[in-house]
């Protein structure tokens, strides 16, 4: 068995693996942004502490920062100001010595659990974006994750774009910052039969359209796989999407691709695990 770790900027889970499934499971609220840094590792320590027993062979953590795979450094934690640089591989390593320990980005990881649990079984290659607060992506491309040089690849969310980047269109930036509404907001004044918030959700999905081209143009996969919180907003969207999709150049890549929407519950903690499953 192995466990999984999502620390997410409002909550921090773990979760004990067997086989394809979370058998056991804490949530708790992420690490306080005000405590020390010690006391944040404390913090964690504790949660992780009464689910890894003697069955636990590995530890996975998924974490949403610039994350450097192969020392276990994560740098600048969004939501976590105090973990500007910590070596979380070699502090987790001396707390738990009897398993293995691998830490990386949390959007490779959701990629990850997409791949081995969720809409990518069976395919080679795919990426996985997540929507929320801003955009998150990760690549697995011949069957294994893809982090690039600084585990940066699949970053698309960064990519400059109508003098901002994609993650000021495609996330709720879009709704908070453009119209002064949440996402939820937005969609329910939708579905109410909002004209004005309709059209834009119409115009999202034009963005959405840009950011899935950059994915394609970019890595050619066989899937895209669509997660986070505006992803249940997506009938709003997809058809101007799916339109705006026509003008891709290659349009017999998109005959092919498949494009599809997570629906995994535990998709962020099996993705973790599956960091030390191989």
């Amino acid at each position: 068995m192995w466990l999984g770790i999502d620390l997410g900027g409002t909550n921090l889970r773990v979760g004990v693996v067997d086989g394809r499934s979370v058998v056991e499971s804490v949530t708790v609220p992420s690490i306080p942004k005000d405590c020390s840094l010690d006391s944040s590792i404390d913090y964690l320590v504790e949660v992780i502490r009464p689910l890894c027993s003697s069955e636990i062979t590995g530890i996975g953590i998924g974490v949403p920062s610039v994350v450097d795979a192969k020392k276990g450094i994560v740098y600048d934690v969004t939501n976590i100001p105090q973990w500007v640089e910590v070596p979380l591989k070699a502090i987790l390593e001396k707390q738990f010595p009897s398993q293995e320990i691998s830490v990386n980005n949390d959007s490779n990881c959701f990629a990850l659990g997409e791949y081995k649990f969720g809409k990518g079984r069976g395919v080679s290659s795919l990426v996985g974006i997540t929507l929320g607060t801003g955009v998150g992506s990760g690549v697995v491309l011949d069957g294994k994750l893809y982090g690039g040089a600084n585990t940066g690849a699949g970053e698309i969310g960064c990519i400059p774009y109508m003098g901002k980047t994609l993650e000021e269109y495609c996330a709720s930036k879009f709704f908070t910052d453009g119209l002064g509404l949440t996402a939820k907001e937005a969609a329910d004044a939708a579905i109410a039969g909002d004209v004005g918030m309709s059209d834009a959700w119409k115009e999202f999905g034009r963005h959405m359209a840009y950011l899935l081209s950059v994915a394609v143009y970019a890595y050619d996969p066989e899937m895209v796989v669509f997660g986070g919180g505006l992803t249940k907003a997506e009938p709003l969207f997809r058809d101007s999407m799916k339109e705006a999709m026509k003008e891709f150049a290659f349009q017999k890549s998109l005959e092919n691709l498949k494009i599809e929407y997570s629906t995994l519950k535990d998709v962020a903690v099996l993705g973790a695990a599956s960091l030390v499953m191989d």
